[in-house]
């Protein structure tokens, strides 16, 4: 069985455990450590002026050549690991140096009222059933 859809959060909310164990995610962040042994890495955004950090579990995108310092985005599942806390079991992790993050976090906010406003819509509209 796949999983299901990533849904893009903030490292804000998936550091603060709005996210539960098991859901496919997207997330983005700066890389400001990698642990190779330990097949980990630490994605860090500030968020109203805090630094939130997400850890990475790396082992499915492993050779992995780290560049400290630049942005990566992140495809994967949550799980919680003990002593961590949520950390995204990574299965794509790729490098976006150079994006705007302005524009990225803007983007994710009208995808996500688009989504609502259409879930919406949806409920909204009397189904076949109803009509019959």
């Amino acid at each position: 069985m796949l999983p299901s859809t990533a849904v893009f959060y903030f490292p804000w909310e998936v550091s603060c455990g709005a996210v539960q164990e098991g859901d496919s995610v997207r997330t983005f962040g700066r890389l400001v450590r990698y642990e190779p042994e330990e097949s980990r890495a630490t994605l860090s955004a500030n968020h109203a002026s805090t630094e939130h950090h997400v850890v990475i579990h790396t082992m499915y995108v492993e050779p992995f050549d780290p560049i400290m310092g630049a942005q990566y985005i992140v495809l994967g599942e949550i799980e919680n690991a003990e002593g961590i806390g949520a950390t995204v079991h990574a299965r794509a992790l790729n490098c976006i140096d150079g994006v705007n993050l302005a524009l990225l976090q803007k983007a994710i906010t009208e995808q996500r009222s688009f989504f609502m406003e259409r879930d919406s819509k949806q409920s909204d509209a009397p189904s076949r059933s109803d009509a019959i």
